[in-house]
């Protein structure tokens, strides 16, 4: 006679998360679901269920769903200053440099849209200045009023204020990047051609 066999207790779905990393993996979870979804669709329980983990483990990280997106946001920003000072360094710290800094913007906005959607969509409210948003967000506008006020140094562009040049150059770039995320310049190619255009009236416009 066969012996019965033991019934054994459902596996639970391994954790896609390596121990330890917890908080980068829910970054990394939550940035996807962004991409995908919206920023609407992000739930913190959500998130525990796609990893694998207890919602008891997610809270000693994140205290709720404001607290991911701060550190989605703060992620972006430092990853948008390292991709700027990136291509100034890499381009001469010139003019070059200068416009590799524009393209560089919006390559990254439409590479890392997650991101850049909770950067810049006003879901983590402005709070004081030493916040992590605040102080990543400040950093990364810093890469471009240096890279500014070293080409004023240079004699290469106008000596207007520089933290108004660098919020006037900020607005061109930025919206291209929305337009380019919102599907109003629906190829790669038609948003590095804006970038390029908008180099050349920059150019004419703010040169010594």
């Amino acid at each position: 006679m066969p012996r019965p066999r033991l019934s054994r207790p459902a596996r639970k779905p391994p954790s896609r998360y390596h121990h330890g990393d917890l908080a980068h993996a829910m970054l990394q979870e939550a940035v996807r679901t962004i991409q995908k979804q919206g920023i609407a669709a992000l739930t913190l329980r959500g998130v525990g269920e796609r990893l694998g983990v207890s919602r008891t483990a997610l809270y000693r990280h994140f205290a709720d769903k404001q607290g991911l997106l701060a550190a989605v946001a703060a992620e972006g920003f430092r990853m948008l200053r390292a991709a700027l000072v990136e291509a100034w360094d890499a381009r001469g710290r010139g003019r070059e440099g200068f416009e590799a800094m524009g393209a560089a913007y919006v390559r990254f906005a439409v590479a890392h849209t997650g991101h850049y959607r909770v950067m810049f969509g006003g879901v983590v409210p402005p709070g004081n200045e030493d916040c992590e948003v605040s102080v990543a967000g400040g950093d990364a506008f810093q890469a471009l009023v240096d890279a500014i006020v070293e080409q004023q140094q240079r004699g290469l562009i106008v000596s207007d204020d520089p933290l108004q040049l660098a919020r006037y150059i900020w607005s061109v770039v930025h919206g291209i990047s929305m337009l380019a995320l919102d599907g109003l310049l629906p190829t790669p190619a038609e948003a590095e051609a804006l970038v390029r255009y908008a180099n050349e009236r920059l150019r004419t416009g703010i040169a010594q």
